[in-house]
This record gives C-alpha cells, structure tokens and sequence, in this order.
C-alpha cells in the first residue's frame, strides 16, 4: 500500500501509560534527527560569518548587511512552505496518500513561486540599500553576494518541502545526514572559493555565495534522489506532471503557511530590534549582545527540532481522528522539550564564562568589560530558556492542527506588544541597560509561551470526537 510506512499515532488500545510511553518514544526518534539538522543549519550559518570575518572587517560588515535583506525573506519562505508539514500529516494520518501527494507537489509549486518573487527583490539590493543609507562602496559588496545567493531561494524552499514528506513518513535521520555532510561541503567550499585554495581563484563574498548555492543545491538534490529512488517514497510520483495545477491545495499553502512565516519573522524582527537598543548603550554592549544572542541561537535549534516532530505528531493523530492521540502528542512534546531546555539552562547558568570564552579571549584586557556583559545577559537567557521552548513547541502543536493565524496574533502580540516595550522600559528608563532589553526579551516569550500552551489545551478540549473522515474540520 502506498504509504505504508508512515509514522502512526500510538494505537489505541492497552493502558493510558503505554500509550504516554509509546508516545514519548515516537517523539524522541523524529525530534532526534531533526534537532542534529537544525544544529547543522546553524552551524553552517556560524561557518559563514567566521569566514567572512577572516576576509576583514568589510568583507563581514557587507555580508552582515546582505543577511539582513536575505534572512527575512528566507524565514518568511521557510514558514510558508513549512504549511506542507501539518497538511501532510493529517493526510497521512487519515491514509490520504493522494492528499499526502498533492501537499507536497503544490509545496514545490509554492517555493518555485516565491523564489521568483524574492530573487526579484534582491536582484535590486543595491537600490534598496543605498535608499535604507548604506554608503555606495559598502551596497555594491553587499549585491555582489546577493546576486548569486538569491539563485539558492529555489532550492532551500524545494528542500523544506520534500524535508516535510520524509519527516512524515519517519526518515528523518535522511535529513539530518544531509544536513550534517553540507556543513562539511560549506567549509570547504568557503576554504576554496574565498580564500582562492586548491587551485581556484579567490573570490571573496562572491565565493561565499557560490559555496552557499553550491551547498544548497546540493542539499535540494540529495533530498530528491532520496525520494525519488527509495520505494516507500517513489511510489507517490511527486515529479510526474508536476507542471498539473492544483490551485485548490496551492492556495491552502500560501493560506496556512502565510502565517507561519509571518510569526517566524515576528520573532526574529524583535530580536534585530533588540540589537539596534544595544547599539543606543554602546559598542561593548552590543559585542556582548552578539555572543549571548549566538549561544541562546544554537539552543533554540533544540526546541526548533522538537517543534518540527510535535508538528507531524499532532497532525497525524487530528488526520486519524484520534482526540487522545493530539493530546498526547502536544503535551509529550511540550515535557520532552522542557526537560532538555533545563539542561540548556543550567548550561548557561554555570557555564557561561567558558561559553562566552569561545568568541572572546580573556587573555585581552580589553575584552574583560565585554566578556563580564555577555555572562550577565547569559544568566537572563539561562532563565528564558525554558519559556523560550515553550513557546516554540506550543506554536509547533498548533501548527499540526493547522492553527497558524492565532498564533501570528499571539506572537506580535508578545514579541512586540510585550517584548520590546519591556526593553526599551527596562533598559532606558529604568537604567538596567543591557540585562532590562535581555529580561525585556524574556518577558516577551514567556508572554507567547503562555498563551500558545493555553490555546493547545482549550483547542485540545474544544475538540470534538474525531473521524478520520472529518480530518479536514480540525482548523
């Protein structure tokens, strides 16, 4: 049967607690794979930026300043097409194999259609810098790395949506393999290119950008062949009559996914903020924010994997119509993160001098100033952690009810409603400087954490009996 593998709801027989066990362990094998393919991403992103700071310090504010076009856009990409993951799982879980086959072909459609639409934005990213007051010098080096990086939109939105197939039918390790063998093929790319190593010339942030699309593209292709020629997943034929139009599903993408990638942009825009208020006290502040923030960006992969696995697990028991199964799926998901946050928290409560350690020596007097801040900000992210994953696996269950829109509301509402005022309370007016914008960022996240894990359990209890036939009726 096509399909057959895919990753089922805990069976509804035998007692409450083994079905909690089977759960957990449901859990932890798809969050497993899933959280190492986040930290891989990451790492190739850190990658990146040591590179680029080799080349000199205009080489890095320049490829500084074409992330900042670049990421909003690929977060907002990255959210929309994400819309695949619920709506392929509650297909999945109702053995709706066509419904599995149309999320994920209308998925390609979506990420060809903003790839043209974003690359079109970037390709006049001189334009758009020197109006925002960039020097000319400083926006044409910033162009010459987005004018190849934006050909990478294609295929980093293609691979999101084949990564939400396989994720579906449990092959995550598939991904996270991947994943891990690009950030080796980045370094060596960035060794050559950049540098002009092994017999090819250098070429600077333009050979950052071919490593970049060269590792992409790589990635979109490894995924594909992956799918293409493994029969659990040939038999779906995702690339036969792609061209077939499904505008139906296509919209319901762009619909459920919007929201996504608004949210995920509502986050990272308060955290840019949030440095812009740490450059008003001063460079050491800022320096000291950029390390804190660095530590606080690989932990949030962790919780960011879990999210992605209590996506699929909620979707797939609303698409089989089992009410106790979403329940148990949201609420697993929400402890399992919580226990691996409070590790990441006492990592930072006690270790943050040998974190902070990694980015700055404290052989350099110099830094001492600096190094004395970003343990400071570290202890308030030490007791954000926890709210910080809440709220990232609260939204991720929401998600695999394919409820997107309430939590847009819930994020701008604690992001910036709550969030940012706080900072800019804290910090200025109260004078607590760069640990009141820190616990103003705290406040923000435990404000979305709250509300997210409260509409959860009123959504989880508002349910009615489920059928695998009314799977549609749960947004």
């Amino acid at each position: 049967m096509l399909g057959s593998t895919v990753l089922k709801s805990p069976p509804a027989g035998g007692t409450a607690t083994a079905a909690w066990w089977t759960e957990l362990r449901a859990t932890f094998a798809l969050s497993v794979p899933l959280v190492l393919s986040q930290l891989a991403s990451i790492a190739i992103m850190v990658t990146d930026v040591v590179m680029m700071g080799w080349l000199g310090p205009s080489f890095l504010a320049a490829g500084t300043l074409a992330s900042s076009l670049f990421f909003p856009l690929h977060h907002l990409g990255v959210g929309v097409v994400s819309a695949v993951a619920p709506l392929a799982a509650q297909a999945a879980g109702a053995r709706d194999y066509r419904g599995v086959r149309r999320s994920v072909r209308q998925g390609l459609w979506v990420a060809v259609a903003l790839s043209v639409l974003f690359a079109a934005i970037l390709w006049h990213s001189r334009a758009i810098l020197i109006a925002l007051g960039q020097t000319e010098a400083m926006a044409v080096l910033a162009e010459t790395y987005l004018q190849i990086l934006l050909w990478g939109f294609a295929p980093v939105f293609w691979f999101i949506a084949l990564r939400c197939l396989v994720t579906v039918h449990n092959r995550a390790r598939a991904i996270a393999v991947v994943t891990l063998l690009a950030v080796g093929l980045n370094v060596l790319g960035n060794y050559a290119l950049m540098f002009g190593n092994f017999g090819f010339p250098r070429l600077e942030l333009a050979g950052a950008a071919i490593s970049s699309l060269v590792v992409e593209s790589f990635m979109c292709l490894a995924l594909l062949i992956y799918v293409s020629w493994s029969p659990e997943f040939r038999r779906y034929n995702l690339l036969i009559r792609l061209w077939r139009a499904d505008w139906p599903r296509f919209l319901e993408i762009v619909r459920l996914g919007t929201p996504m990638g608004l949210t995920a942009l509502a986050e990272t825009s308060m955290f840019a903020a949030a440095a812009i208020l740490m450059g008003w006290l001063g460079t050491s502040e800022l320096a000291a924010h950029a390390v804190a923030l660095q530590c606080a960006a690989v932990a949030f992969m962790i919780p960011l994997g879990i999210s992605l696995a209590v996506t699929t697990r909620v979707g797939l028991a609303a698409g089989a119509g089992d009410r106790a199964g979403i329940g148990r799926a949201g609420w697993v998901g929400l402890g399992f993160g919580m226990f691996v946050m409070s590790i990441s928290a006492c990592t930072f409560w006690f270790a943050a001098p040998q974190l902070t350690g990694l980015f700055l020596d404290r052989a350099v007097p110099a830094n001492l100033p600096v190094i004395e801040m970003a343990v400071s900000f570290l202890a308030v992210a030490a007791i954000f952690q926890l709210v910080d994953g809440a709220q990232v696996i609260g939204v991720g269950a929401l998600r695999g009810l394919k409820d997107t829109k309430v939590p847009l509301v819930l994020a701008i509402a604690g992001y910036w409603g709550a969030g940012l005022p706080l900072a800019l309370f804290l910090g200025f007016t109260l004078g607590w400087r760069g640990q009141g914008v820190w616990s103003g960022l705290a406040a923000g996240l435990a404000v979305v954490a709250v509300l997210a894990v409260w509409r959860f359990h009123r959504r989880e209890r508002w349910l009615p009996a489920l059928a695998p036939a009314a799977a549609q009726a749960v947004a």
